[in-house]
């Protein structure tokens, strides 16, 4: 069985293993202790010093460590030191990272996995996660990916919100915050490395029933309310309103303890802005731009290079520029560090929209042509093309490749993610 076969089996039967495990609880001492001689036979990892085994475990790719994590009951406990997690994080900064696949076509939402690593010779197959709270929660959307882990909300309700690792599903659901009757939301999620707090952040656009709606048919939300949850307390906290209409997707960049988030146009202030929010102190500021031209005109995305934050301007006839700021909050320090020509992928060049029922694809709307994910190992620039193909891009020869994996799903949201055994330490 290929390596992460045997984790997503190992995953799927986790109600059997609970259920031997407490059939194994009722063996007698003696069979305990036969079990234990049989593993120190079999085994020699746990007579090795401490400090190289945490060092050996931090430097296997997230697959291979579940795989360690199910080979007996020394060896899980080995693999589940927090110290591994901390160092398994550190070590992967400059390798190529973990791709979540969010599907949400055509029905039921699923989530698949790419493990773009070196080290994983089986990258070509994607393999689909299993998320234990499914049955309660089908439709979902994905908040955020921080540290390993990953943040879904209820895509039907905006109610229900979830952070859950795929690779040991441990998750836990958060309590119900402030609900308004007619409302949209926005939603972040993140982690400070100074205060060490994860925290989610849901900033609630609302309006009175009564409220009208304007000449192009978009519904007018006056009100607002930033709700921030800690994880590791027991309740929200409102911090009252945002003086920002952002655009209705989920912040798609943390750097340096901060989400960005990309303000929508609006009739008297056209300019759109980018707006940090400090998960130290909670405070909202606005993010210096580059100076590039049109872009309070053009549309345009964030996203995280190499620990930068980057903005990817669309240009005309499918252009398109990165700027990366090298120095964060410093104007000065924005440079173009890429400029991409106009492409399109084989597989899209005829009948884009062919087997896609109109209005099925939910995020169909937030997806544009082409999204910057982030930068790989060998220099490359990976792109999202239509939320259907990914694509590679030389910037020295000016190359596209578009990637082909072995069961990728026909329409899909990627998350650039860093698998991890990271968990939350809860009261």
């Amino acid at each position: 069985m290929c390596l992460l076969n045997l984790s997503i089996a190992a995953m799927d039967s986790s109600d059997d293993e609970k259920h031997a495990a407490k059939r194994r609880k009722t063996k007698p001492e003696d069979e305990h202790e036969d079990d234990d001689d049989h593993q120190q036979q079999t085994t020699g990892m746990e007579n090795l010093p401490h400090e190289i085994i945490v060092d050996i475990l931090s430097r296997l790719p997230i697959t291979s460590l579940v795989q360690f994590k199910f080979v007996c009951r020394r060896w899980r406990g080995l693999a589940q030191d927090p110290l591994i997690a901390d160092m398994h994080l550190s070590c992967k900064t400059d390798t190529n990272p973990c791709l979540i696949l969010h599907c949400d076509f055509p029905i039921r939402n699923q989530l698949y996995f790419v493990d773009l690593s070196s080290h994983n010779h089986d990258k070509d197959k994607v393999k689909r996660l299993y998320a234990p709270f499914q049955a309660t929660m089908p439709e979902f959307d994905v908040v955020g990916s921080c540290n390993g882990l990953l943040c879904l909300s209820d895509s039907l309700y905006n109610d229900a919100l979830y952070v859950y690792n795929p690779f040991t599903m441990d998750y836990m659901e958060l309590p119900k915050s402030k609900q308004y009757p007619d409302q949209e939301v926005v939603f972040g999620f993140g982690f400070h490395p100074k205060t060490k707090e994860y925290k989610v952040v849901k900033i609630v656009y609302y309006r009175n029933t009564s409220s009208s709606f304007n000449r192009s048919r978009r519904i007018i939300y006056p009100q607002s309310d930033v709700q921030v949850f800690t994880l590791g307390t027991s309740a929200w906290r409102s911090l009252g309103k945002v003086p920002y209409q952002f655009v209705r997707r989920p912040s798609e960049a943390l750097v340096s303890g901060r989400l960005h988030w990309v303000s929508r146009p609006r009739r008297y202030h056209p300019a759109r802005r980018l707006v940090s929010f400090d998960l130290a102190d909670e405070q909202f500021r606005e993010v210096p731009k580059p100076d590039c031209g049109g872009l309070n005109r053009c549309n345009f995305h964030v996203s995280v290079l190499k620990g930068c934050l980057a903005a990817a301007v669309y240009g005309n006839y499918g252009k398109l520029e990165v700027w990366v700021m090298k120095d964060y909050n410093v104007k000065e320090s924005w440079i173009k560090e890429f400029s991409i020509g106009a492409y399109m992928p084989k597989c899209l060049k005829q009948n884009l929209d062919r087997d896609r029922p109109l209005k099925i694809w939910k995020n169909v709307a937030n997806g544009k042509v082409v999204r910057v994910l982030c930068l790989l190992e060998n220099g490359e620039i990976l792109l999202e093309y239509k939320n259907r193909v990914l694509v590679s891009y030389d910037p020295k020869k000016g190359k596209f490749t578009d990637l082909s994996f072995q069961g990728i799903p026909n329409w899909f949201q990627t998350v650039v993610h860093a698998g991890s055994f990271n968990w939350i330490n809860t009261p």
